[in-house]
């Protein structure tokens, strides 16, 4: 098989453009936008969202290259049916890909100019600490709230960098923006539990899920607690715009479909429905970042 069937292989199981792309577009494009519309100014130009959205791209492709690195012994042992134990492709083509990717990241950050690279590279220590587990893998990975947390810390470092697009031009940030980065770690904690709530027939030794952890209704009912972190800190997104009542009509639906979707998980978690809160969390997550960003352009929030 030619390399580049595997690699096409590869990115269906591991890296699916299909479902990567429209979330990293609305992401980038969401976090520029809203840093605009809290400050009041007027929306950068296309390329700003285009570097928004290509860093972001080889800052997840390479989230996806630390993760084969940091679980690439557990994947040997329980997870064989993997692309890279089943030798579809090496783990050194996967990382020399992602390393590939840098020089890329630098060209966008000095060509956007006003600091980006900065942020960018603070984004870059933290990637790299977590592929070494902080130094401390056996001691994080025995606290799985501590290793959930640290590990989801980088999502507004690289919400962050992509409000600095937008911000770093003007010499500074709109001060509601924190609601909106804070909005990112809760999402992705939102996105990481509700990918490992499993039906119980699927759990498998050596693989570490919050179903397992904490079982299915405990697991759920934290990943509401999330929902509903985000829930508020969207509404504060919907203050600070002016929009409050629309936002909160929004969020107010999304928490009633996340609730009971949530409710019927707990009370049969078979493959099905487990399939249905994989995807749940990427709608709600997708729903977030398209509300707080392009709601308030519709609803004409712009000078």
């Amino acid at each position: 098989m030619k390399l580049a069937q595997r690699l096409w292989i590869y990115q269906s199981e591991r890296f699916p453009l299909a479902k990567t792309v429209p979330l990293l577009a609305c992401f980038s494009a969401a976090s520029i936008t809203v840093s605009a519309v809290l400050a009041g100014r007027p929306l950068p130009g296309v390329s700003a969202y285009l570097i928004g959205f290509l860093l972001v791209f080889i800052l997840f492709f390479q989230l996806r290259v630390a993760d084969e690195v940091k679980d690439g012994e557990d994947d040997a042992k329980y997870r064989p049916e993997r692309p890279i134990p089943r030798g579809l492709v090496t783990l050194r083509l996967i990382v020399s890909l992602g390393v590939a990717t840098i020089p890329l990241g630098i060209i966008l950050a000095v060509l956007h100019g006003s600091g980006l690279i900065w942020l960018l590279l603070l984004t870059w220590v933290w990637l790299s600490a977590m592929t070494f587990e902080f130094g401390v893998p056996a001691w994080l990975k025995a606290r799985p709230v501590l290793y959930l947390l640290s590990h989801m810390a980088i999502m507004p470092l690289i919400d962050l960098m992509l409000t600095g697009i937008e911000w770093l031009p003007h010499g500074s940030a709109a001060p509601a923006l924190w609601l909106f980065i804070a909005l990112s770690f809760s999402n992705g904690c939102v996105l990481e539990i509700g990918r490992k709530l499993w039906a119980p027939e699927n759990e498998r030794v050596g693989v570490d899920t919050y179903s397992g952890l904490w079982g299915p209704r405990r697991a759920a009912n934290i990943w509401l607690g999330f929902v509903g972190l985000s829930a508020l800190l969207l509404m504060g997104v919907g203050i600070a715009t002016g929009f409050a009542f629309a936002f909160g009509l929004i969020t107010v639906v999304g928490v009633m479909v996340c609730t009971i979707v949530a409710r019927r998980y707990v009370a049969n978690p078979t493959p099905k429905a487990e399939k249905q809160m994989d995807t749940l969390a990427g709608l709600w997550v997708f729903g977030c970042y398209a509300t707080a960003g392009f709601l308030p352009l519709a609803l004409g929030g712009l000078p």
